[in-house]
């Protein structure tokens, strides 16, 4: 209550309300923070809670992860296994560095506990993001993901070599790697889901790490069900369940002006359909490839209906955003007593 009540409007009327300008602020902020052992040290016992569980072969101290985005540069690591994450996923990152779309880009839709994004995979690139890696002072204490996207100036039918480029210069950093083939912000990515594009981008990735695929929530059953046949037959190690949705339902009557921003829509509007995909990935996999759910979870119930619905970890985005770490906290707690 601290939090929604006091903090985020402070939050929120940064950078005279931008969106973005108040998540770069608090990047820094957290970065300062991951400099200071003593602060760390006192956020962990605030916030860290104990629910250990090994999914894919990765031994994770809670199943409740930050999702990529929030961190794309890996700016400010320490902080988050500190805010209560039993796990961290970075990126989206590429092979070139780019800077994304134009500003404006990120929007919040506060009746609706949303946000649309339009960022378009900014981020400093691949090579950047290992040497920051690479001169880490201390293990991280949890599981790093790392999300791959595609060069926005890579041509499709060159993805798999720039995938790779960014896999190579990492591999020696993740503990997994998410496939990010799902963006709606990327001209023609999400083509990469189909089966030709997938069976390539897998058969070259799969390895020695596990390799997740990030799915997009507006495929029909159908269309999930064939890139489910081409992540078993290539060995992928689970699934991401899911990116954001280009579909604008559930929006509260404020929001709907903004609403019409292009982008990816998260947050509360995505609950259900989340859990839609989850379910139907357990279901259609009859288990076989574990889920990490992610999609409008804002309060512990959002989580423990994912657990149900068959998720084996789930990731915090927009939740996070608008509840802060004490979700992180309230989710292990009721869901891992």
């Amino acid at each position: 209550m601290i939090f929604e009540k006091v903090v985020r409007p402070r939050l929120f009327s940064l950078a005279g309300g931008d969106a973005e300008g108040a998540h770069e602020w608090t990047l820094e902020r957290l970065a300062a923070v991951s400099r200071q052992p003593a602060v760390l040290a006192a956020l962990r016992r605030a916030y860290f809670r104990s629910a250990p569980r090994t999914v894919f072969g990765v031994r994770f101290p809670n199943p409740v992860g930050l999702a990529a985005g929030m961190d794309k540069n890996g700016l400010a690591l320490p902080a988050w296994p500190a805010l209560g994450f039993g796990f961290v996923e970075v990126g989206t990152v590429t092979a070139h560095a780019q800077p994304g779309n134009p500003r404006p880009r990120l929007f919040r839709l506060r009746d609706s506990e949303a946000v649309i994004n339009r960022m378009g995979f900014n981020n400093a690139g691949a090579a950047a993001l290992a040497d920051r890696l690479a001169a880490l002072p201390r293990p991280l204490g949890v599981p790093l993901g790392i999300s791959l996207g595609k060069s926005k100036v890579t041509p499709l039918d060159q993805a798999v070599e720039d995938y790779l480029d960014s896999y190579r210069a990492l591999k020696g950093h993740g503990d997994y790697f998410a496939v990010n083939v799902s963006s709606p912000n990327t001209p023609g990515l999400r083509s990469l889901q189909d089966r030709s594009h997938l069976d390539a981008l897998l058969a070259a990735l799969v390895g020695e790490k596990p390799v997740l695929v990030k799915i997009a929530p507006d495929l029909t059953e159908p269309a999930v069900a064939e890139l489910l046949e081409v992540c078993l037959d290539r060995g992928a190690a689970g699934v991401i369940a899911t990116n954001t949705t280009l579909a604008r339902d559930g929006l509260a009557p404020a929001d709907r002006a903004r609403g019409a921003e292009t982008g990816g829509l998260s947050g509360r509007p995505l609950t259900v359909r989340a859990r839609e995909m989850v379910a139907f990935v357990h279901r259609e996999t009859g288990g076989r490839l574990p889920v990490i759910g992610v999609g409008g979870i804002l309060d512990p119930d959002d989580a423990t209906r994912m657990f149900d619905a068959g998720a084996s970890l789930v990731q915090l985005y927009t939740g996070f955003i608008y509840r802060g770490p004490a979700l992180t906290r309230a989710i292990t707690r009721t869901t891992h007593p």
